[in-house]
């Protein structure tokens, strides 16, 4: 059964063969001197790989069996863990796609997100460390103040120092408008008190300090979400030569006892409780979601990588039990419903691979592009952000929920590490924004305020790959063309349907909004499977014989036969764009 080995083959394959980073990357000019390509993509992928499988895997079930533990205002992480955060920070990977002239390592967002793939397929506890610190840079680095940058970036970037999110209350989740948490101006800094809770990795030792950005309320702030302005409260002052000073007054009060994710310390965090703690403006005042967002983007892309990185441990260890484990004189894996519960696990980590991986190379064209393709690849990943992390983190419960089926009884039994994947990944649907959220969000905000183009822009891509599938003259990659237009009509009636109630009952829209989340992600998600095998056949034509180029045909064909009806039953709920949801009283539940 194994410990965990990153699929290092098909993630290569995605980066330098089907995303074509040397030629679509590296032409752009802040990539342009970096050797972006097939060499750096494998001396990459197999350095995290070693990282990944070596150091950190081993510490996954340390980590869920010794939890991170808060006592006397400090908290101890699991044992390892330090050493390997340390590691990570030493290596260049937290900072490995961000600003070169603030420590950052400068190479494109696709090796961040093999990275944290990797990283959370190996121990998602720990993974999520890095996740949040590179988030919050990324904040600093997007609004940040010359001296704000210089202060805290390369030391984030380098690892030696780790960010934090601060949002929710005890009675401020989604509904931030209602937090209690106060900045008073004290001359070039202000005084912050409040409580937070669900601070991951809130507090430990693994770094010299932490860099905690805050959300909080200025004295005469306009009511409701307006009002919220963001600060940098870190957790030891640093001085103007950049070494530390006294400690600041923050402290955790606790950490959560949790279902999963054990390792990472879930802090309630104390700001204030004696002179206030210091806070530094970030952007500007009342700005505070805003500034908020640029980093809550970036992590809820992570989030489904997280989820994929999940999903994919369970697959290893899953397949491997299935080898091994033998009933009526034969290895599982040759009973039929194993084979097809692996089959399901195996084309689902493949779809959502694909999905996260292409939209990372779309984040680079927005941010480093051309200048005036910039904003419709922005618009793209506007869009796509929530398919990633609804769709990505509700499928991967169910890759996890298979993988604890494979093994059976012993799937339930903790010593065999399976059921920890199903509890670790049940946090990813809930935390930065539910997945009602993003539902909410795909079809008010995204499909809503531009009338749906993008989305027709997205479906025309994926039309012309249909018309290519075709055209490839081959059997296996007609009968995906023909499901992939299946599915894709449905998913132009449904965005119809969405469309039109969104202009004449917002709440009907509200009601189908998951269902056609979960539509546009198996779509999608079928969509670059079928990419995949073009690529695949376009080998196996110019003679190659590695077996990985038929594996991936055969995984794209069983995706597009057992996967792909899914969006049809999807279609089905969203047609009625809300139905008896709206006309359910609420007494009868």
């Amino acid at each position: 059964m194994g410990t965990y080995r990153a699929p290092v083959e098909d993630m290569n394959f995605l980066i330098d063969e089907v995303l074509e980073a040397e030629n679509v990357l590296g032409s752009i000019p802040d990539f342009a001197d970096l050797g972006v390509g097939p060499e750096l993509t494998t001396a990459l992928v197999d350095e995290a790989a070693k990282l990944a499988g070596d150091e950190l895997a081993p510490l996954r079930r340390v980590g869920d069996e010794q939890p991170a533990e808060c006592k006397d205002g400090a908290v101890t992480a699991s044992p390892g863990y330090d050493a390997a955060l340390q590691q990570l920070g030493a290596g260049g990977w937290v900072g490995i796609s961000s600003d070169p002239n603030y420590g950052g390592q400068g190479l494109p967002e696709i090796y961040n997100t093999v990275g944290h793939e990797m990283w959370n397929a190996a121990n998602m506890a720990l993974g999520l460390a890095p996740m949040l610190s590179s988030g919050a840079a990324l904040a600093i680095h997007a609004h940040g103040s010359e001296q704000q940058k210089q202060t805290y970036l390369e030391k984030m970037h380098t690892g030696e120092w780790m960010g934090t999110m601060n949002l929710t209350e005890s009675g401020a989740g989604s509904d931030l408008g209602v937090m209690k948490c106060k900045a008073v101006p004290e001359g070039d800094h202000y005084r912050i008190s409040g409580q937070k809770i669900y601070i991951t990795w809130g507090d430990h030792q693994a770094t010299e300090n932490i860099i905690h950005l805050v959300l909080a309320k200025l004295p005469d702030a306009p009511a409701g979400s307006r009002g919220i302005s963001l600060f940098i409260v870190p957790k030891f002052l640093v001085n103007d030569d950049g070494s530390l000073g006294e400690r600041n007054d923050v402290y955790p009060v606790s950490c959560e006892h949790k279902l999963g994710i054990h390792g990472s310390p879930t802090c309630v965090m104390a700001f204030g409780d004696n002179e206030g703690a210091i806070g530094y403006l970030l952007g500007e005042e009342n700005r505070g979601l805003a500034c908020m967002f640029t980093m809550m983007n970036e992590a809820r892309h992570k989030v489904g990588v997280q989820a994929l990185g999940a999903a994919e441990g369970s697959l290893q260890k899953a397949a491997g039990y299935a080898r091994e484990r033998v009933q009526g004189g034969v290895p599982i894996i040759e009973h039929a419903d194993v084979k097809r519960m692996l089959l399901n696990m195996k084309s689902l980590c493949e779809a959502m691979r694909g999905l996260a991986y292409t939209e990372s190379v779309t984040m680079d064209l927005a941010h480093r592009g051309p200048e005036n393709q910039r904003p419709q690849q922005q618009a793209r990943v506007d869009l796509m952000i929530p398919v990633i992390k609804g769709w990505l983190t509700e499928v991967a419960q169910e890759v996890t929920s298979l993988g604890v089926q494979v093994h059976g009884g012993m799937g339930y039994v903790e010593e065999t590490g399976a059921a920890q994947y199903l509890r670790d990944v049940r946090i990813t649907p809930i935390y930065e924004g539910t997945n009602g959220i993003q539902a909410a969000d795909l079809v008010a905000r995204k499909l809503g305020r531009d009338g749906g183009s993008t989305m027709e822009a997205v479906l025309q891509e994926l039309r012309e790959n249909v018309a290519q599938l075709r055209a490839a003259d081959d059997a296996r990659l007609s009968g995906i063309a023909d499901a992939l237009t299946a599915a894709l009509g449905d998913q132009e009636r449904a965005t119809q349907v969405i469309l039109q109630a969104l202009s004449s009952d917002a709440n009907a829209a509200m009601g189908a909004s998951f269902e056609y989340m979960m539509q546009t992600g198996y779509l999608f998600g079928g969509w670059h499977l079928g990419r995949s095998a073009l690529v695949a056949l376009e080998r196996l034509r110019a003679g190659s014989d590695n077996p990985f180029y038929e594996a991936k045909i055969g995984t794209a064909l069983y995706y597009a036969e057992q996967i792909l009806p899914r969006c049809a039953a999807h279609a089905g709920a969203v047609a009625t764009a809300g139905g008896s949801l709206q006309s359910f009283p609420q007494e009868w539940i």
